[in-house]
Formats: C-alpha cells, sequence, structure tokens
C-alpha cells in the first residue's frame, strides 16, 4: 500500500503549525513511533522555515508546496518552492563547535532523515527529497 497528497501553505511561519500537525496526524494514522513522530515533525517544520529564510528571504507572500508518500517502509516528504536556488554543497549548517543559537536545522533534519537530497533537475526554485525508513 502506498498512499500520497500534497498541501500547499504560504510561506508564513503563522501556517507552519499546519505542516505539524498534519505531520503529526500521519504519524498517528500509519503508527509510527512517537518519538520519530515528533523528530519528523520538527525536521520537516525547520525545513519549511529555511524555505522561509532563505529561499524566499522571508517573503511571505510565496508558497511552498508538501508532497507525502507512505508505504509500510519509509515516509516521503518532498518539499518544493520557486526561491532562490540553493547550493547542495552550501546546506551543511554551522560549525557544532560554535556554541550559539541557531544554525542547527540542517543537522538536525539530516539527523532525522535517512536521505536529504535536493533534485538538481528543478529549474526554477528548489525540490528537497527527504525520505525517512521506517523499517
Amino acid at each position: 500500500m502506498k498512499d500520497s497528497f500534497k498541501i500547499t501553505i504560504p510561506s508564513h511561519p503563522k501556517f507552519l503549525s499546519i505542516v505539524r500537525s498534519i505531520t503529526s496526524k500521519i504519524g498517528e494514522i500509519y503508527g509510527i513511533n512517537e518519538t520519530i513522530v515528533n523528530d519528523l515533525k520538527l525536521a520537516v517544520d525547520e525545513a519549511c522555515t529555511n524555505i522561509i529564510r532563505h529561499a524566499y528571504k522571508g517573503d511571505t507572500t510565496k508558497k511552498i508546496i508538501l508532497k507525502y508518500k507512505l508505504s509500510p517502509i519509509q515516509i516521503t516528504v518532498i518539499l518544493e518552492d520557486n526561491g532562490i536556488k540553493a547550493d547542495i554543497n552550501k546546506l551543511k549548517g554551522r560549525n557544532l563547535d560554535d556554541i550559539k543559537p541557531g544554525g542547527l536545522g540542517i543537522h538536525f533534519i539530516k539527523r532525522v532523515f535517512d536521505v536529504f537530497m535536493l533534485d538538481e533537475k528543478k529549474k526554477k526554485g528548489n525540490r528537497l527529497i527527504l525520505i525517512k525508513h521506517l523499517k
């Protein structure tokens, strides 16, 4: 069995609660461990926050598309924007020895998801593919 669906949200931080709720509900429906669901929820939230901050430079009038694909063995989340193209080589997050607030989102996303990939084929904007293996 494989299920998928798509949502589009405005690029405003106030809509991130919807993303967290949907991700959480998916975990509940599919019986995913609560600890994993909480990590997924925060990681997807952080990815959306990065789109708002970096791809859209804080512009709250743009759109973020999220696609969820679920199977018994994995969850895939694809995030798309039409903002400034990201350079995969620069998506590293700050040095972990540098103790200060912020800049840890990429580290957290990569820790939660087994696959972190930027689709280079997208001409305008970005398509981030995140995959978490469940078994």
